[in-house]
């Protein structure tokens, strides 16, 4: 490991810099008595460092363990540690306004509370999205109900917003389970953190739809008496962010585009590849294009950096990062490496490697540089052998059979345990599980190897990931607890809505079916057509003749029909049993789908 400087307090200094006070009440709860956030689940980490963590995890778990309102400069505030990201308050003429208000409405709530308490009780006058993931809006409801003030986000947030968090939901819910180690305890064997964050809050999600867009770098609002220009970086750390500077505060905002360890190119729980490069390119634009105009950067995440010099470095690096990543993978793929290969080979070069932030506690460099190679050659390797492989269990079973059985296979696993080659050793194991899901002995043996994974992991996602198997093998699987897609249906275009059915058509049991229906979203004005075709559910706006079935409803009436229910107002014209038909050929997803076992 690159020799870090324990020695080195700035984070420290910086992280409680500004403090004014925190909640009394540690526990947030939600209306029906359930703890969301629990302030003290973390003060473990007040302690020395155990074998059973890696240091340099467990100092960023202190950093983002800290947690109350704190001072970012004249007029501009922060609660930090009440959820994963930050909630930003920015003192306007009349009121305040919100940026990023959390995952959760209660953890919102409390944070304005905490505000409020030693600010004023200061109406809310604007919000913020810096971008569309949704630890950064799905607490709006706890700050404002939405009318009659400016929420401002980049193009595109809504579109991104939805199909990040909804299309492929279930599948990122389940991940995300193990990527945030949602079943884990917080102590020194089990949760310590994400290096993004501390945790992530369990209570209410909401949306509210932007009323302000923001289409071009350059672009000033005035809020609340407060000027803000804005830079456009999509395709970076989200596909809609921005930036964006308050001049009269010297201040800017950088989003989750930079933070206080190095970031994903593609998480954990799964997502779309991000471009390192536009990433890299969008930073060293922030440097150019507010240049001698801040003097401090605070972010979505983590602390603040104060001191025009800091800044720069500090942008200069995360810039180089990103750019180094992309550069050098392009440079090994085109020497014919793969991408297990470019992330056996590649690490940062010392400058980078040293520095703090850029430490691989939430992304990593071994799992960017393989999302880098797929962003650009795919799953393929271009070993034939890959082309057409088993699944995994047909695999297990022909791999184990060649081993001499399972317990032949626990053994050979064993022998590389004790030579601490637990990465093969794991392999050797999630075959031996997989062939025989039910053998004891396979589960616990591999559930040992994941768990000394996970302890000895940097990087708190891994560990988090490592440590979730573990449990699952010895345990079962439970229902996740956090829900990436709800609150947000109210938010979907109708065209969306209809997407959302369209992904859950069972297309076999579909593709003897040719009938189609009409939808006329009165409120809306809309005209919509949904027919399905070789197990396919087509859309089609405006469409000429008429359907099988036509639905005279609103929105909230769809929204009510798509959920199983009778609401009121609905017309029908035509063969009626169309609709009951459809619904009947939607397949249900599974929210705890099996991961470490078949």
């Amino acid at each position: 490991m690159t020799e870090l400087n324990f020695a080195d307090r700035t984070d420290f200094d910086d992280a409680d810099r500004g403090f004014i006070g925190t909640r009394a009440e540690p526990r947030i709860t939600a209306p029906d008595g359930r703890v969301v956030w629990d302030l003290d689940a973390y003060a473990f980490l007040d302690g020395d460092c155990p074998d059973t963590v890696h240091p340099s995890l467990w100092r960023q778990g202190q950093l983002c363990a800290r947690h109350g309102l704190y001072g970012v400069t004249d007029g501009i505030y922060q609660v930090r540690g009440f959820d994963i990201s930050n909630i930003t308050f920015v003192e306007g003429d009349t009121g305040v306004i919100v940026i990023d208000p959390l995952i959760s409405v209660e953890c919102a709530a409390a944070a304005l509370a905490l505000y409020r308490e030693h600010r004023g009780d200061k109406p809310v006058t604007g919000v913020i999205y810096t971008h569309s993931h949704g630890d950064h809006f799905g607490g709006v409801a706890g700050v404002t109900d939405g009318e009659d003030i400016p929420i401002i986000a980049p193009e595109g947030f809504l579109e991104h917003a939805v199909s990040e968090n909804v299309y492929a939901g279930t599948a990122m819910t389940r991940r995300a389970d193990f990527q945030y180690g949602m079943g884990l305890d917080p102590g020194p064997e089990g949760h310590v953190g994400l290096g993004l964050g501390i945790a992530t809050s369990a209570g209410t999600f909401s949306l509210y739809p932007p009323t302000v867009d923001v289409t071009r770098t350059g672009q000033e609002e005035t809020v609340d008496g407060v000027r803000i220009v804005f830079q456009l970086t999509p395709g970076t750390e989200a596909p809609a962010e921005m930036n964006f500077l308050f001049p009269d505060h010297r201040a800017l905002c950088t989003a989750e585009n930079t933070s206080h360890n190095l970031h994903n190119v593609l998480t954990l729980r799964g997502a779309l590849v991000r471009d390192a490069r536009v990433w890299s390119h969008y930073i060293n634009e922030a440097v150019e294009l507010f240049d001698g105009e801040y003097d401090l950067i605070f972010a979505s995440h983590h602390w603040p950096t104060w001191g025009a010099d800091r800044c720069r470095t500090f942008l200069a690096e995360q810039r180089d990062a990103y750019a180094y990543l992309h550069d050098q993978t392009l440079r090994l793929l085109n020497k014919g490496r793969t991408g297990a290969e470019i992330a056996e080979e590649l690490d940062f070069p010392p400058g980078l490697a040293r520095s703090w932030h850029l430490r691989g506690y939430y992304g990593s460099v071994s799992h960017n540089l393989k999302a880098i190679y797929q962003r650009y050659l795919g799953w393929f390797d271009g070993i034939p052998a890959h082309l057409w492989e088993h699944p995994p269990v047909a695999a297990a079973e022909r791999y184990v059979a060649c081993l001499g059985g399972v317990e032949a296979t626990i053994g050979h696993a064993k022998r590389y345990t004790d030579q601490d080659d637990l990465r093969f050793a794991a392999q050797l194991l999630q075959q031996a599980v997989f062939a025989a899901p039910d053998d004891t002995g396979a589960k616990e043996a591999l559930a040992d190897v994941y768990q000394r994974l996970g302890f000895g992991a940097e990087n708190g996602t891994w560990r988090n990931y490592f440590l979730s198997g573990a449990r699952e093998l010895r345990e079962g699987r439970a229902q996740p607890n956090l829900d990436l897609g709800a609150g947000m249906a109210a938010a979907l275009t109708v065209e969306q809505l209809f997407d959302t059915v369209a992904i859950r058509v069972d297309g076999p049991r579909a593709a003897g079916e040719d009938f189609a229906i009409d939808w006329h979203l009165t409120d809306l004005g809309e005209n919509v057509r949904t027919a399905l075709s070789n197990g396919a559910l087509i859309q089609t706006k405006n469409p000429k003749g008429d359907a099988e079935l036509t639905v005279t409803v609103t929105k909230r009436g769809l929204l009510g029909l798509l959920a199983g229910q009778k609401p009121d107002g609905v017309e029908y014209a035509g063969d009626t049993s169309l609709l009951p038909k459809l619904i009947g050929l939607l397949d249900k997803p599974d929210p705890s789908f099996a991961i470490v076992t078949p």
